[in-house]
């Protein structure tokens, strides 16, 4: 409106330009236009100035409140992702169930906003709109899938956190979802262990070659000559039932230093 006002003067002023006859100085309305013009110039000039002030305010604070809209669309799409699932026993696709729409998931976003706690400075706000967005968005689909399907939505959500903060990459997924399963049992070093199946030590293998997080921690490099300098611990961790909640021969103390990926470096072992 500031810029519409300014041309209208404009206009007005090359008008009377163009129509005025005579001398200028004695065309008193002339002068007028000028003068409003010119003050109306400085107005628009000093508004133009402020609204520029203001956008980078808005622009700053906006930012502030991206990580929010990352989380978002992170939950979004472990959201509609779902619909991919199958049925772990006729492998017929079952993931019509789940199909969810962009609104359900900006109600869930909007009650995040509104009930996660209003605290100061806006990284601390930021933060609790985070987790209230990333529990509200679990409890709701939690609520709707079938039991055989909530663990593998929590992974999915987890390991699509972590991928989003940099802490996992796509190969140390690949690796926890494949492992050795694209090796050749003839072509690699030979299983000399009669307690471990064939494809167990292809992924042994695997693990003993991959770079785990950013920074490429190549963790499990000596994994085969642990195994075989202390078989008989290996062979209990093997047969445990419950092997993610005993102690790692000759990793644990390791495990536990890696803060940001221990649990998956554990889980990818497990």
């Amino acid at each position: 409106n500031n810029v519409k006002s300014l041309q209208l003067l404009d206009k007005q002023l090359l008008d009377r330009l163009a129509n005025s006859t005579g001398n200028l100085l004695d065309d008193t309305e002339l002068i007028e236009v000028l003068a409003n013009t010119k003050a109306k110039a400085k107005e628009v000039e000093q508004k133009l100035a402020d609204s520029d002030e203001k956008k980078i305010e808005i622009n700053e604070k906006r930012e502030q409140y991206r990580p929010v809209a990352t989380r978002g669309s992170v939950m979004y799409f472990c959201m509609t992702d779902m619909t991919m699932v199958s049925n772990p026993i006729t492998a017929q696709p079952s993931g019509w169930m789940y199909n969810c729409s962009l609104n359900q998931f900006l109600h869930e976003f909007d009650v995040s906003v509104q009930r996660s706690e209003k605290v100061q400075p806006t990284s601390k706000r930021v933060d609790k709109i985070i987790d209230k967005l990333t529990y509200q968005v679990y409890r709701y689909m939690n609520r709707g899938i079938f039991e055989r399907d909530k663990l593998m939505f929590k992974l999915m959500m987890t390991m699509r956190i972590m991928s989003m903060a940099s802490q996992l990459t796509a190969g140390d997924v690949g690796t926890f979802l494949k492992a050795g399963s694209a090796l050749d049992l003839k072509a690699e070093r030979p299983n000399s262990y009669r307690w471990m199946p064939d494809k167990v030590w292809l992924n042994v293998i695997q693990l003993s070659r991959s770079h785990f997080g950013s920074e490429g921690l190549h963790f499990f490099r000596e994994l085969p000559d642990f195994i075989a300098r202390n078989e008989a611990a290996w062979r209990k961790f093997f047969d445990e039932n419950e092997p993610e909640n005993v102690h790692i021969p000759d990793y644990e103390e390791r495990v536990l230093m890696e803060r940001s990926i221990g649990p998956f470096l554990r889980l990818v072992l497990v």
